[in-house]
């Protein structure tokens, strides 16, 4: 058993140290805002991420996970230090390490034995230098030693506690062998892969991975704009592209693009750190370039759809950047809804996990509504922007039956070409031909095993 603590307890610091705890380590999870440490303690969580309430009841009850805002006494009392503050998007892109630095200062002033520090926060190259240089010059007595480590996390919103207990690896950077080993066997329990590297390659695969997969969604997405002027399905090139071994087929399904706290954020920190290295990444440029203008396809094609937005009624189905979660940072939803009110539309909007969240940014361009049929009536169009389940299994019959008029554009692509053509609605969707009442349409594609 290792005691631990973790200096964050927002989505990274709370899910990880849950984890933790619950593979049998005393952890105790910090944060400087006590109406959240107050909050967890009774066990409510801040965040939405299924399962997570019900692991952290668990935990508490067989005293493995304890919360405070007394950081100092969290590190003083711990062996293993994870640093999981947040790291936000500067005004030129570059990543906002004022918080992690806070943090290593906090370590330097109570480092009274020796400790490994653990980098858990998405951070620039050259980070666990600077925080071995920051606790250095901040701890009191200079011969107490420690190490630091690079351990970037890789959870997927929605997915989190699935990701961390059955994780596909960990990467380890360390300053020291003895320091890398010891987080591997932290964990061991997670049965994962372990790969270990120096503190610099360790900061920059989690950059990498980021950006390659956002890399990999703006490609499709451009595809996608190809496919609907040569009369293609990006459905069929995505699942045909996929069954190379050398592409594969996850993150090839078109869309609006991606959003959320990690690949904005973390394409835009690759950028800055390539450029300040003397390089200039056209490639990832056009990404992020590639990202913001995919939001408002859909826009148009409502546009194409109703002739004009002036006037319209348009009900959005889902606000979140992605389904499970009630994450809002960099959400489409966030750009797209303003923009269908500037055009001269009014919105009506639902999301079964988010709305508190929505309202507290963009309350003033929408009418916020507890259920599909309550949005969806006498709209002139249904907008789709998240593929929550709700939306997925909705019963197209009833939705046809609330719409003014048969007409819907799918962001995410939910349904199936032929289905829609099947229920007569007129149906827009991305990198696939439109079904108008009327239209005939293909089977559908499919891979034969002979």
């Amino acid at each position: 058993m290792e005691k631990i603590t973790v200096v964050g307890s927002g989505y990274v610091g709370l899910v990880s140290g849950t984890c933790f705890a619950d593979i049998g380590n005393r952890v105790i999870c910090c944060d400087v805002d006590p109406f959240k440490i107050a909050m967890l303690r009774k066990g409510e969580i801040p965040i939405y991420e299924p399962g997570l309430k019900e692991l952290v009841e668990k935990n508490i009850e067989a005293e493995r996970l304890f919360f405070t805002s007394e950081i100092g006494d969290a590190i003083e009392a711990s062996d293993i230090i994870y640093i999981a503050v947040g790291t936000p998007m500067g005004e030129s892109g570059e990543a906002d390490m004022r918080y992690v630095h806070e943090v290593a200062r906090t370590i330097g002033q109570h480092l009274n034995r020796y400790k490994i520090i653990v980098n858990k926060s998405t951070v620039p190259v050259g980070t666990g230098r600077a925080v071995e240089q920051i606790i250095k010059e901040n701890r009191k007595n200079r011969f107490v030693k420690f190490d630091v480590v690079s351990n970037p996390e890789f959870l997927r919103e929605g997915s989190a506690i699935e990701d961390c207990m059955n994780m596909e690896r960990a990467v380890i950077g360390a300053t020291s062998d003895e320091a890398a080993k010891r987080i591997a066997e932290l964990h061991a329990p997670f049965r994962t892969r372990i790969f270990q590297t120096n503190l610099e390659s360790a900061e920059m695969i989690k950059y990498a991975a980021n950006a390659f997969l956002a890399t990999k969604i703006s490609f499709i997405n451009g595809i996608a704009n190809v496919c609907e002027r040569v009369g293609a399905d990006v459905t069929a090139v995505s699942a045909g592209m996929g069954l190379d071994s050398r592409i594969g087929g996850k993150f090839l399904q078109a869309g609006i693009g991606y959003g959320g706290s990690c690949f904005p954020k973390d394409t835009f920190a690759l950028s800055y750190i390539a450029e300040e290295a003397g390089f200039d990444f056209n490639l990832l440029k056009s990404v992020i370039t590639a990202n913001d203008e995919q939001r408002f396809v859909v826009v148009n094609k409502l546009r194409e759809a109703l002739g004009s937005l002036q006037g319209k009624r348009i009900g959005v189905l889902g606000l979140s950047f992605k389904p499970n979660t009630d994450d809002m940072r960099y959400a489409p939803s966030l750009t797209i809804i303003p923009e269908l009110v500037n055009q001269g539309a009014s919105v009506r909007a639902f999301d079964p996990i988010a709305r508190q969240a929505a309202r507290n940014q963009i309350a003033e361009y929408y009418e916020d509504f507890g259920s599909i049929e309550e949005t969806l009536e006498d709209c002139d169009a249904c907008l789709i922007l998240t593929e929550w389940s709700e939306i997925v299994e909705m019963d197209l019959t009833r939705v046809k039956e609330l719409l003014k008029a048969p007409v819907m554009v799918d962001g995410r692509n939910c349904f199936t070409t032929q289905k829609m053509a099947d229920e007569g609605f007129n149906y827009y969707s991305v990198g696939r031909p439109a079904v108008t009442v009327g239209s005939i349409h293909a089977v559908e594609s499919q891979t034969l095993s002979l």
